[in-house]
Formats: structure tokens, C-alpha cells, sequence
């Protein structure tokens, strides 16, 4: 009896139709990239696993599929959690540091501040103390012809200031701070200068060879006020000095107790 092949719907596919078919359903997961290399094990199966478990291999593949995108998108996902944290981390530690650098700044443009200003103030009581004080109106010299020593060469009969001893040309210094009322020739005095004194007190100094400042000028103690010489009613060179408690000839006071009193020593 001659065997006829089964035909119509009720036909089981023939093991070469169902292993293309197979073949072309992993080909199309592994065209559009989301098999990948999970192709190659699934076509590698014996002939006899793709003919009795064709459907259940394709199920296979797709959970292994499946668990491969998601333990993929995880993956992604902790990369992309990972980058953000290092991110978050980075700007962070970048505003940290930011923030500790306008501190420092702060700080030490405060202290810059705070010192510049000590120095100020500091600069500022010196200078006080500077035109507060004394000196003598000769430097290192001493006192040659005493107040009111008694001679015919003064005209009151005796001596209304003292003289320093000084070499024609030496240099003559206000004793302090004030402003210059007289400068010129002033009689017996020959070539002198009248200062009235912060205190309100006077101090005149004679016999200059020149004179170095004008009426009207505000002068500092040491400053240079005229060259010592030999002018006037002078049998020498020196400097005549004078205190007093106005700007008159007649008012004068003690000079050494004038100076020692804003201790000059002398």
C-alpha cells in the first residue's frame, strides 16, 4: 500500500520549517539588538532540543532576554545614580571650597584692615606727641651766658634770655610747634625770628646770620628756622633765646625753667 505524506492544517511542520522559523525569530531579536549574544546558544542546540521544545526555547530566550534588559537598565541606572552622586559630591566639595576661600579672604582683608588701621592710629599719636613736643633750639650745644646775668651790654641792665653757644652758620630750630609772627630785623636782636607757641607762650631767637621762615608760617619743633651768627648787639657768634608770655620785649620768663618745663634738657 502506497504511504501518502499528511497535508492541510492538521500537518506538523517539518523540522526544517520549524528550526528556520526559530532561526527567524532570534535573527529579528538579534537585528534590533536586544538579543545580542544570547543568539549564538539558542541556534546552538541540538537538532533534537529545537524539535520537541521549539516554542518553550523561544519562551527561554525571551525571559533571558528580558532579565538581560533589565539587569542592563539597572546597571545603567546605578552609572548613572554613581555619576550624579559623584557629581553632587564634586560641586559640593567645589562650593566648599569656595565658600573657605571668600572666608579666608574676609578674614584677611579684616586683619589687613585691622592692622592698616593700628598703624594709622599709631602714625597719629606719634605725630601728636611729635608736635606736642620740645627740643633745643641748637642741637648739642649748651649754655654759654645765663638769664638776667647782670652787664652793661644789655640795656634793661642785665640778660633777658640765654645764649648757646653756636658757630656762625649753625642751624636754628623752633623749639615747638607754632606760627611765626616776627621775621626780620629786630633792633639789638640784629636778624630774629618771634614764634607764638601752641601754649600761647613766645619764644624769639637773635643774632642770625639768616633767616630760613615768614610771618604767617606754621613751624614744628626741630624745624630749621634760620642760620645762627654775630647781627645786632652781639659780641660773637650765637644764639640768643628767649621765653615769654607775650610777644612784647619785656615779658620775658626763665628759659632754661621754660624748656626743662617741656623736658628739654638743658
Amino acid at each position: 500500500m502506497a504511504f501518502t505524506r499528511a497535508t492541510g492544517k492538521h500537518r506538523r511542520p517539518s523540522r526544517l520549517t520549524r528550526t528556520t522559523a526559530n532561526v527567524a525569530g532570534v535573527a529579528a531579536l538579534t537585528t534590533t539588538g536586544v538579543i545580542g549574544g544570547l543568539a549564538a546558544p539558542a541556534l546552538a542546540a541540538d537538532d533534537a532540543a529545537l524539535e520537541h521544545t521549539g516554542l518553550t526555547q523561544a519562551i527561554s530566550v525571551g525571559d533571558t532576554l528580558a532579565q538581560s534588559i533589565d539587569a542592563q537598565a539597572a546597571a545603567q541606572q546605578q552609572a548613572a545614580d554613581d555619576a550624579a552622586a559623584a557629581k553632587k559630591a564634586e560641586e559640593a566639595a567645589k562650593k566648599k571650597a569656595e565658600e573657605a576661600k571668600r572666608k579666608a579672604e574676609a578674614e584677611a582683608k579684616a586683619k589687613a584692615k585691622k592692622e592698616r588701621e593700628a598703624k594709622e592710629r599709631a602714625a597719629r599719636e606719634a605725630e601728636r606727641k611729635r608736635l606736642n613736643s620740645y627740643v633745643s633750639p641748637i642741637a648739642g650745644s649748651y649754655v654759654s651766658t645765663g638769664y638776667q646775668t647782670g652787664g652793661a651790654m644789655w640795656s634793661s641792665g642785665s640778660h633777658t634770655g640765654i645764649d648757646f653757644h653756636a658757630a656762625s652758620g649753625t642751624s636754628v630750630h623752633a623749639v615747638g610747634s607754632g606760627t611765626v609772627v616776627e621775621a626780620g630785623w629786630g633792633g639789638a636782636y640784629g636778624n630774629n625770628v618771634v614764634i607764638k607757641m601752641n601754649d600761647g607762650t613766645y619764644t624769639q631767637y637773635g643774632h642770625m646770620s639768616s633767616l630760613g621762615v615768614t610771618v604767617g608760617q606754621a613751624v614744628t619743633p626741630g624745624q630749621q628756622i634760620g642760620l645762627s651768627g654775630s647781627t645786632g648787639n652781639s659780641s660773637g657768634p650765637h644764639l640768643h633765646f628767649e621765653a615769654r608770655t607775650g610777644e612784647d620785649y619785656g615779658t620775658d620768663i626763665d628759659p632754661i625753667a621754660y624748656l626743662r618745663s617741656h623736658d628739654v634738657n638743658v
